[in-house]
């Protein structure tokens, strides 16, 4: 049975919502809701297939998209590859061509929707912001460490990853406790890497795991107030992440690092390769600064994830 390859596309207005269509109830998985599209026709290139499918379904001519993710999923009765990529320009006003009722909704509400399980990653990648900032792991000073963490706030990061050692357990947690109120304040979410109880500690947003972590975590579905990624190396480790349920991972390394010079890297072809498919999204991870955002989206990722790239303040080598 061969994968049936659709190009899925997410409209998103200014106001962050996005467009939603009901399936036909005498359709494959019909009366759920769905981001529309279609299959690709024979020879037909993926953003010719979405914009031809969005003039079809919704009258209306796309005029600027980029890859979202590529979910491949498995049914009873048939696979499909949906080639998602997100539509941020678009001229005419979106209609259900065929009859399909339509809902412009927040991401939020998205879980009180019934979705095929194909979309329901479609649903994490929308929630993600393109940037996932990581914390030095040497904190010397920790005012001018929360100095440097608003100043990141304020020029836009929302999602963080606390990953600081060697302080006491006692001051490690005040900082922590600093780092997620300045996340607050800045509207972003702040996971913490180190153990659960330090995360329960903190009040943190969410957990980021590591390998280590990740091999004896039975489910994400246990921690459903938690937001929860992992770092990831290989095919393994990345097909676990999504067995078990994680809302993203990271995937390291990509191009060379300061900090590990001697590391085998993956390269962007590699990257592409391991993460086409996956049920979850995927940040690159390893030599990443915002000018490889668009790379970044070519290979299949979410965005970019970083320390030394991203950190607005100096790091010592």
């Amino acid at each position: 049975m061969q994968f049936v390859h659709v190009a899925a596309g997410v409209l998103r207005r200014a106001d962050g919502k996005v467009l939603v269509a009901r399936r036909d109830h005498n359709a494959h998985q019909g009366g759920l809701w769905e981001f529309p599209g279609g299959k690709l026709e024979t020879d037909e290139s993926v953003p010719d297939a979405l914009s031809r499918e969005l003039k079809e379904e919704l009258g209306i001519q796309v005029l600027e998209a980029r890859p979202l993710i590529s979910v491949a999923h498995v049914y009873t009765d048939r696979k499909v590859l949906l080639d998602t990529w997100l539509v941020s320009r678009w001229q005419g006003q979106a209609q259900g061509r065929e009859g399909q009722p339509l809902s412009w909704l927040d991401p939020r509400e998205l879980d009180d929707l019934p979705m095929p399980p194909a979309d329901i990653p479609i649903v994490k990648a929308i929630r993600l912001p393109d940037v996932y900032l990581i914390t030095p792991p040497a904190v010397t000073h920790a005012d001018r460490f929360l100095e440097e963490l608003e100043t990141a706030l304020m020029d836009g990061v929302s999602l963080l990853q606390f990953r600081v050692f060697g302080l006491p357990e006692d001051l490690l947690e005040n900082l922590a406790r600093a780092a997620r109120d300045l996340c607050e304040k800045h509207g972003a979410r702040m996971l913490l890497n180190g153990p659960l109880e330090r995360v329960r500690k903190v009040a943190a947003h969410g957990w980021h795991l590591d390998r280590r972590q990740l091999g004896n975590l039975v489910t994400a579905r246990d921690y459903p107030e938690l937001l929860m990624g992992a770092s990831c190396h290989d095919a393994q480790e990345l097909a676990m992440a999504g067995e078990k349920g994680l809302d993203f991972a990271l995937l390291s390394p990509v191009l060379p690092t300061a900090s590990h010079p001697d590391a085998e890297l993956l390269g962007w072809e590699r990257f592409s390769d391991l993460v086409s498919g996956l049920p979850l999204p995927v940040y690159a991870l390893g030599g990443m600064n915002r000018a490889m955002l668009e790379q970044s989206w070519q290979a299949g990722a979410q965005g970019i994830a970083g320390i030394r790239g991203l950190w607005p303040g100096v790091i010592p080598e």
